[in-house]
């Protein structure tokens, strides 16, 4: 059986419960505490970070790289492309989420004057996705794919992280309530993650 150490509100850990969820499977959540992190974390992650995926004698590490572990190994519902051009488009995607919009996390989290700086980033990134979802259904087009889970707990956590959406991106808004619609979205969510949320 898989097992997640996942954080109760850690966006990385979110995306790999969606995956599990959406997938259907059998598999057990360890919630860690991020504050006071167990020594069992430190003995199977050198880097001391969450999300971390357990199978028999495999570890796995990273959000991006457990999701597409899950999606080959599980392949119903396929997530990432089938066709290799797709896949490599859909990689590159998650890349740039990675680097225009994750990457500001942190720095919103410690709070301060280079946090404004992060929540204008995030919301001009974000931003540009309207054009796309003012199209279409989903990111990849009419299905739900590894980029709309990449995307959902960022989005989720817009007002917790204090990013304010401004009119033109009504297209995002009205994708990211399909998006928390999804039973295995709202299957993933933690006590934490719900109250993020009124």
């Amino acid at each position: 059986m898989m097992i997640l150490y996942s954080g109760t509100v850690c966006p990385y850990s979110h995306r790999c419960r969606i995956v599990l969820f959406e997938k259907g499977m059998d598999f057990e959540v360890i919630d860690v505490d991020l504050m006071h992190k167990s020594e069992d974390l430190a003995a199977i992650n050198p880097y001391n970070k969450v999300p971390v995926l357990v199978e028999r004698d495999l570890v796995l590490l990273e959000a991006n790289i457990i999701n597409e572990y899950i999606d080959e190994r599980f392949p119903h519902p396929q997530l990432m492309p089938a066709d290799p051009v797709m896949r490599g488009r859909a990689r590159l995607f998650l890349h740039r989420f990675e680097q225009e919009l994750y990457s500001y996390v942190t720095t919103i989290e410690q709070g301060g004057k280079a946090a404004d700086k992060a929540r204008a980033a995030v919301r001009d990134n974000l931003s540009q996705l309207s054009q796309i979802l003012a199209k279409q259904k989903f990111l990849l087009g009419g299905e739900f794919s590894m980029l709309d889970v990449a995307i959902a707990p960022l989005l989720w956590r817009l007002d917790h992280y204090g990013i304010q959406m401004g009119k033109d991106a009504a297209p995002l808004m009205k994708y990211a309530e399909r998006l928390f619609s999804r039973q295995g979205f709202i299957d993933s969510l933690t006590p934490s993650e719900r109250a993020m949320r009124k």
